[in-house]
């Protein structure tokens, strides 16, 4: 009894620290880091924020920036500095006067002055009305307190048609204090439901509706339905009086946010808030630091505030949740959570999870496991029970490999292994090739040196599963897959590099970002091997060239070449602190002696990349794992391979940092030592024994298209390798197994062949690799007039004429773009034909800015001097249409004597103000040209 009491009053005294005064939420408000500053609670439903931005611009994500002037509203769902906006649903507004509907007019001017927002907390003065204006929030209910300062009509707007597409909208009037809501919407997440029930603490009376409706609607009626839905609820007040609102949300129905409703039962503001308070100060003390420096403070704690924000519940109080099947289920024994950006967050977040939240861990991982059973598949970037398919690999094994190797318990490790082996095996998303050839190339998939390193990584974190489920024969198929890395490591230039039809894509530059690789480049991924970190430094040329290169990384020019992408920021060398691919290099100085070096770059970094200002955060705070990355590092630790109990050290940013343990166990941090419960941290992996793979060789060859005959050359990375090829003619294909024959020098071919190779080595085979070489139709020339973007070249000027058609998917390099002009080039036939047919391929993928023309033209002409147009083709697709499509602008023509043909495509122009980069010039993409 004792014993209880002790521990119970060193959990009150824990508690009791008033760590939630540090956070400061306006941290990542401004800059790229799309933080928001309302009132939520830990992993709460509800995030109840004003928003300043309803345009879909990339820096107005999160619903506000800290730049702008004007609220438009207070809404209870946002997301967490997030690149892609959604949320903002139930948007409500307090104006006074004769009611408008217009956001443009029922919106305000605000002032930062007349600003202050604490953990669970928010409060701004409206400058239009007068009007103040705090919020507080308990889990899954939203708490409005707006007091008005001048006497007349007050008026609250509910605007379902706020920020994303309202798909339907439907409100129901309970009596003259209360409502029913629904808003099923459609942005990132294509079909989300949000139910709500909003009680007002005094009666109100409805005095306008927009509605569109089939019957006009009218202010007394009792239910109103559609796509376009706003009411004004009002009442006369005098000065100073206060109306209070309460939201409830439900993901589920409208019982759900009856019930959900019961968590604030009362009209006490100061008390939801108080609660809100002590619910933050329990989560926080989880971690305590102590510092002079309030700065130092503020950063810390608003960090570890930040990871707490998401994932969110997703449930019921009776545990009922909408799945993946966009069935309504109930969940037994855990808790069921949304919003897992799990690309960003496996690396710190969730590891961090499993040092501070054991319980909510194994409730995500149960979450995983219903979207796996009632979605098809496990999550990759799941938002508001959708996936989105945001982001590459499938991070979920790691988590779920993580938390098995740290004891985790609370679900259910055969079926986790099930799932993630399901996700492995699928064959979209480059997979297909990935499991045949051991890597993927720029010919099956875009991003292909990305999906490969992730796939591999994600793969060992199988085999850890297999491993402790004693699957050996799993285990031997994953670990070897682990090793495919290899398969794109160029051993000349030490770089992970894209490949192309069997060989390098050239030409190559490691700052480039384009589409080979995911928001990076080169130089950003060529360190991404977080399984076997031994092999990557062997495969370096040892621990001095390793070093060497890391150095080079970190000293090199902070300028990256290629698209501009803008979530490559805060940049070190090319290392890119602002983006989640680089968060683990700094502490790979550890693994060759050089401890110092990792603790210079780490402390550089906390003191450099992290600020208490709204501009603080150097990029996206991406759903806590930019914070997560400062909370860990900042105790002198990390997670270099998540999947493994082994964490990496480095010096503390802080003199002292005490973890509470979920066991009641603490860890004291210092400089000097660890103190106390060292289980947790002190964990030492086994060394892994990874089998040796053979990778593939490259097939090099001068381009995919030949005029007359083609010299191929087939090399590999190691001199004591064995090749071996095979050639099959497009004019004698073969069902039978090829014909494989030594490789002793090059190859020429003479017509269009398909050539395969695998490299030997202590009898071991590689994966067989297959370049195709397309003899020309033609021996056309043409001179293009445009320029083309370096990122979307199609192999050169005459990849237009070579005979290989671009696919659907643009990424893979086949198509040639033309931003923000007009395109015109001209086919020289070599000599006078006589020309019937001519066509042109374009491509439209609306939401990549890429637009059809808005007409085409050809012309003929003897000399190239004097043209004559022989027909213009109108486009006829919508650029709404966001659907990817190919169309062939082709006509017939009375049969002409020409040698040269012209064709002009002229340019949509700016994109419209629907458009999401409005403003922006449109792209043309163009493949193929045919001449008949």
């Amino acid at each position: 009894m004792k014993y209880f009491s002790f521990l119970l009053l060193i959990s009150t005294l824990s508690f009791a620290q008033n760590y939630q005064q540090y956070v400061n939420p306006m941290i990542g408000t401004g800059g790229h880091g799309h933080t928001f500053p309302g009132a939520t609670l830990p992993f709460g439903m509800v995030q109840l924020s004003p928003d300043t931005r309803i345009d879909g611009s990339w820096d107005g994500c999160s619903g506000y920036h800290y730049s702008d002037n004007v609220i438009y509203g207070f809404s209870h769902t946002h997301l967490n500095g997030t690149g892609v906006s959604d949320f903002g649903d139930i948007m409500l507004m307090p104006t006074m006067g004769e009611p408008s509907l217009d956001n443009k007019i029922y919106s305000s001017k605000f002032s930062h002055s007349n600003e202050k927002a604490a953990a669970g907390f928010y409060a701004v003065k409206l400058d239009n009305d007068n009007i103040d204006v705090a919020l507080t929030a308990s889990t899954r209910v939203g708490f409005h307190e707006y007091t008005f300062n001048n006497s007349g009509q007050a008026n609250i707007i509910l605007d379902l048609n706020h920020r994303d597409h309202l798909l339907m909208g439907e409100v129901r009037i309970i009596d003259n204090k209360t409502i029913e809501v629904l808003r099923r919407s459609e942005a990132w997440a294509r079909d989300q439901y949000v139910f709500s029930r909003i009680e007002f603490n005094q009666p109100m009376t409805i005095t306008k509706v927009n509605n569109n409706a089939f019957a006009p609607a009218k202010v007394t009626d009792q239910f109103f339905a559609g796509s376009l839905l706003a009411i004004s609820f009002s009442k006369q007040v005098k000065k100073g009086e206060k109306l209070l609102v309460k939201v409830s949300l439900s993901p589920t129905s409208y019982e759900g946010a009856k019930l959900n409703m019961s968590e604030i039962n009362h009209w006490d503001f100061k008390k939801v808030r108080t609660e809100a308070e002590k619910l933050w100060n329990k989560e926080l003390s989880k971690i305590e630091v102590t510092s002079s420096d309030k700065n130092k403070m503020a950063i810390f704690y608003t960090a570890l505030y930040h990871t707490m924000m998401q994932p969110n519940i997703a449930q019921d109080i009776d545990g009922k949740y909408r799945g993946r099947d966009n069935q309504i289920h109930t969940a037994q024994g855990f808790d069921y959570y949304s919003v897992f950006s799990l690309w960003d967050t496996f690396r710190a977040a969730h590891p961090l999870y499993t040092l501070i939240d054991k319980k909510r861990t194994a409730d995500f991982i149960n979450t995983f496991l219903k979207q796996y059973e009632q979605g098809g598949r496990l999550p990759v970037w799941e938002l508001a029970s959708n996936e989105t398919d945001c982001m590459i690999g499938y991070h979920s094994v790691s988590v779920m490999a993580d938390a098995m190797a740290k004891g985790i318990k609370g679900f259910d490790y055969e079926k986790a292994f099930e799932a993630a082996k399901h996700s492995a095996m699928l064959d979209h998303l480059g997979l297909e090739a990935y499991k045949k050839n051991g890597f993927i190339s720029i010919d099956d998939e875009h991003e292909s040196v990305s999906k490969t390193v992730e796939y591999a990584y994600d793969d060992w974190c199988i085999a850890q599963m297999a491993k402790m489920l004693n699957k050996q024969k799993d285990y031997e198929y994953f670990i070897k897959r682990s090793q495919n890395w290899k398969n794109i490591f160029d051993w000349e230039t030490g770089f992970m590099r894209p490949k192309k039809n069997g060989g390098w894509d050239k030409p190559f530059d490691p700052r480039e970002v384009n589409n080979n690789f995911t928001e990076g480049n080169s130089w950003q991924y060529s360190f991404f091997v977080l399984q076997d970190v031994p092999g990557m430094i062997k495969a370096y040329g040892g621990k001095e060239k390793f070093e060497a290169k890391l150095d080079e990384m970190f000293n090199s020019e902070s300028k990256t070449t290629g698209r501009e992408q803008v979530d490559v920021t805060g940049l070190i060398g090319q290392y890119a602190h602002g983006n989640e691919p680089s968060h683990h290099m700094a502490y790979l100085y550890n693994y060759i002696g050089k401890p110092e070096k990792t603790t210079a770059k780490v402390h550089y970094i906390l003191n450099e990349f992290y600020k208490n200002t709204p501009d603080g955060l150097i990029g996206n705070e991406d759903c806590g794992q930019m914070s997560a990355w400062y909370v860990l590092s900042s105790m002198g630790m990390y997670a270099v391979t998540p999947g493994k109990a082994e964490w990496t050290f480095t010096e503390p940013y802080f003199d002292k940092i005490k973890i509470h343990f979920e066991n009641n166990e603490e860890l004291t941090i210092t400089k000097k030592a660890h103190k106390g419960y060292l289980k947790e941290v002190m964990a030492k992996a086994q060394k892994e024994d990874f089998p040796e793979i053979t990778p593939v060789p490259v097939i090099e060859a001068d381009s995919k298209s030949f005029k007359d005959k083609m010299k191929i050359e087939i090399a590999s990375q190691n001199s004591g390798d064995v090749l071996y090829y095979a050639i099959e003619n497009a004019s004698k294909p073969s069902s039978a197994e090829p014909a494989w024959k030594k490789y002793t020098s090059p190859l020429e071919v003479t017509e269009t062949a398909t050539i395969k190779a695998y490299a030997e080595r202590s009898g071991k085979a590689s994966n067989t690799i297959t370049a195709t070489f397309v003899k020309k139709p033609n021996d056309y020339t043409i001179t293009i007039k445009s320029k083309y973007n370096p990122q979307y070249h199609a192999g050169g000027d005459a990849g237009l004429i070579d005979g290989i058609l671009g696919s659907e998917n643009w990424r893979k390099g086949d198509w040639q773009g033309y931003q923000g002009q007009d395109f015109e080039a001209t086919i020289d036939l070599r000599n006078s034909k006589k020309v019937t047919s001519l066509s042109a391929r374009f491509l439209q993928d609306s939401r990549a800015w890429i637009l059809m023309p808005t007409k085409v033209e050809f012309y003929t002409s003897d000399d190239n001097q004097n043209f004559k147009l022989v027909k213009t083709i109108e486009n006829k697709l919508n650029a709404k249409n966001t659907d990817v499509q190919i169309a062939d602008f082709e006509t017939t023509i009375p049969e002409t004597k020409a040698r040269y043909v012209k064709i002009k495509a002229y340019k949509y122009g700016k994109l419209p103000e629907w458009h999401q980069g409005f403003g922006g010039d449109a792209f043309i993409f163009i493949d193929e040209i045919t001449i008949k």
